[in-house]
């Protein structure tokens, strides 16, 4: 019975890292598509209806291509790093309990912190090991931001667990019947979403990877399937953020229609963010995160502490 068990929770994770896989294959097509609207061209529309089997003509591309390996690199850590990275971003998805993944995390919200910390050491090994001046000043410029922007989603979410006094995610649905956070808590679920945004290396927060002057970052020396595999990452760590930032703000975990939607519209904020907002100012950067984040997360803490405490002393 207890090999049944395993079995079938190692046919429950196959399942969704299968699952994110098309779901990230269709987001990075989304991605070119509406870049490609807002920059008023067409986008990848020769593969198949439209343009629909384009990501696995380029999955198929960048991962038979041939592999280059820098002769002055760390070899073991240069080729690791991209796979660690991948994993973390695949374990993060473990924590919904979906009908054929029935895990339910009581320290969900843990666990997703010790992933999205996990991940700054492989942007900085993947960064340091390639040798580069460039891919270490991406690295380094990356591992900067990530850390600071922790710190503000660690506060961020301090307010919501205050709220609910428990670390499972799937409680979100409890407290949200009859209002979303969304409404309750709106500058913070607003400073989630650009926090998110910085924590994912993605623009006006794209550091790691200023082609002006870094020449694409950390990934510079990767080629073939290590830098598929970043790819891969990135883009299921925006997946996965839309899909929290949908539990904690938007009205809980349902598995209907409307909230996968949710998640697409708020994957599609991130896209059309990139086709709008020019790149931040470092100082800048890290100016929000430490003197205008930090406070206001801090502050917004106190007072949900203080709010939660008189409902307690009412009731």
């Amino acid at each position: 019975m207890i090999l049944k068990d395993y079995l079938m929770l190692l046919v429950g994770v196959l399942m969704i890292m299968i699952g994110v896989l098309i779901g990230v294959a269709y987001l990075t097509l989304l991605e070119r598509k509406v870049l490609s609207y807002i920059q008023i061209r067409k986008g990848p529309n020769k593969l198949g209806f439209m343009g629909v089997l384009q990501p696995f003509s380029d999955a198929i591309k960048l991962f038979s291509k041939e592999q280059t390996y820098p002769l002055y690199s760390n070899y073991v850590s240069y080729y690791f790093s991209p796979v660690v990275s991948f994993i973390l971003s695949l374990m993060l998805w473990l924590m919904i309990p979906y009908y054929f993944n029935m895990i339910s995390f009581n320290l969900g919200l843990l666990f997703f912190f010790c992933c999205t910390s996990l991940g700054v050491y492989t942007v900085m090994i993947a960064g340091w090991s390639s040798n580069s001046n460039y891919s270490l000043l991406g690295g380094l410029r990356a591992v900067a931001q990530t850390i600071s922007y922790e710190v503000s989603l660690a506060l961020i979410m301090l307010s919501g667990i205050l709220m609910l006094m428990d670390f499972n995610l799937m409680n979100f649905k409890y407290y949200q019947e009859m209002i979303w956070f969304l409404f309750f808590m709106f500058p913070l679920s607003l400073m989630w979403l650009s926090s998110s945004m910085a924590e994912t290396n993605r623009t006006p927060f794209d550091f790691a990877e200023g082609e002006s002057e870094l020449v694409s970052g950390f990934n510079i020396e990767y080629s073939s399937g290590g830098f598929a595999l970043i790819f891969l990452a990135e883009y299921a760590s925006i997946l996965f953020m839309s899909l929290i930032f949908s539990i904690m703000y938007l009205g809980g975990y349902n598995l209907n229609i409307f909230f996968y939607l949710k998640v697409t519209l708020l994957s599609f904020i991130f896209i059309w963010v990139r086709g709008t907002l020019p790149r931040y100012r470092y100082d800048k950067l890290m100016y929000l995160a430490w003197k205008s984040y930090l406070p206001v997360s801090l502050n917004f803490l106190m007072f949900y502490l203080g709010l939660k405490i008189l409902l307690n002393i009412n009731y």
